[in-house]
């Protein structure tokens, strides 16, 4: 079993941390849920627990920029993204600084924690924001990688990055620029555009699964949902005529909503969108909640065939 995601975003910190003392870390109260205990321990001067206080961890953060500091600021995906759109909307990026803010357990991730802490509208909220950057790693290679490169990035980012479980989907020598997406499988047939650790994975099923059916999906990890790499969305829709998006969010404002306005203004295509539809979070293990809200790879064929139907 390999690293948890969010051992590998510390651990990624304390690699930049290193060798850049402008990086510092502030938490509201939830260091052993992110896992920066590590960071704290290493670098005590550069470690702010605000307590639960998330609007002030964004402020605090914002004058850390102010003066030069590239914080990472993180908590939960509900109160990282409710609680401080405010503060993190003009102290942070209206005021063009550079902070870097960590949503973490986005959407059903959050498992038992339930509805009041179960995001699917953080990527919508973020995306009205001028100018940010939002991403999402769907391993611990692109989550390594993402982190370093928002690090470098002049200018405020949105991480939506999931805590607990290990998966590697890229090989350690990848390359990622932030907005340029990656194609995981080629396709003539669908493309399946997906983003996050819950959702690449199941992309990838879903194409497996239409193979034995003898449709060829692509499959495309957008692990930048802005800016969105609309050159690939379009090249790819223009290839397959039909696009399924895959997001551990509301289907209204995030990944499909991005990628529906996309194509509505430049090149409309048939498409469908999986994601939650219009509801709120629940408890539950990831098993149930995945089938639930039908984000299945089961669940993402069946979008694909339906589409593809129209199609004929």
């Amino acid at each position: 079993m390999g690293k948890d995601i969010r051992q590998v975003y510390t651990d990624t910190l304390l690699e930049l941390a290193q060798t850049d003392d402008t990086i510092c870390v502030l938490e509201s109260d939830l260091m052993m849920a992110t896992g920066t205990k590590a960071f704290k321990e290493a670098y005590p001067d550069r470690f702010f627990d605000v307590g639960v206080a998330e609007a002030n961890m964004v402020g605090i953060a914002s004058g850390l920029s102010s003066e030069g500091k590239i914080p990472f600021a993180a908590s939960f995906g509900t109160f990282a993204s409710r609680r401080t759109f405010d503060q993190f909307f003009l102290s942070a990026n209206y005021a063009r600084l550079n902070v870097k803010l960590v949503g973490t357990d986005p959407g059903i991730t959050a498992q038992f924690n339930g509805g009041t802490h179960m995001p699917f509208e953080d990527v919508g909220m973020m995306r009205l924001i001028p100018d940010l950057v939002i991403i999402e790693p769907c391993d611990t290679v692109s989550c390594a990688a993402l982190v370093r490169l928002a690090a470098k990035h002049q200018g405020s980012v949105y991480i939506r990055l999931h805590r607990k479980g290990s998966q590697t989907l890229y090989d350690e020598r990848q390359q990622f620029e932030l907005g340029r997406g990656q194609v995981l499988r080629d396709g003539t047939d669908v493309t399946l555009i997906a983003s996050g650790f819950v959702m690449v994975p199941e992309a990838l099923k879903a194409a497996d699964l239409l193979k034995e059916e003898g449709i060829r999906a692509a499959v495309l990890d957008m692990h930048t949902i802005k800016p969105l790499d609309e050159e690939l969305v379009l090249s790819f829709a223009q290839k397959t005529g039909a696009v399924v998006t895959c997001e551990n969010h509301q289907v209204t404002g995030g990944l499909g909503g991005a990628v529906a306005e996309l194509l509505g203004e430049q090149l409309p295509t048939l498409m469908g969108r999986i994601g939650s539809q219009d509801k709120f979070g629940q408890v539950g293990t990831l098993d149930y909640l995945l089938e639930a809200y039908q984000l299945r790879a089961e669940d993402i064929a069946e979008k694909a065939r339906r589409i593809l139907a129209k199609n004929s």
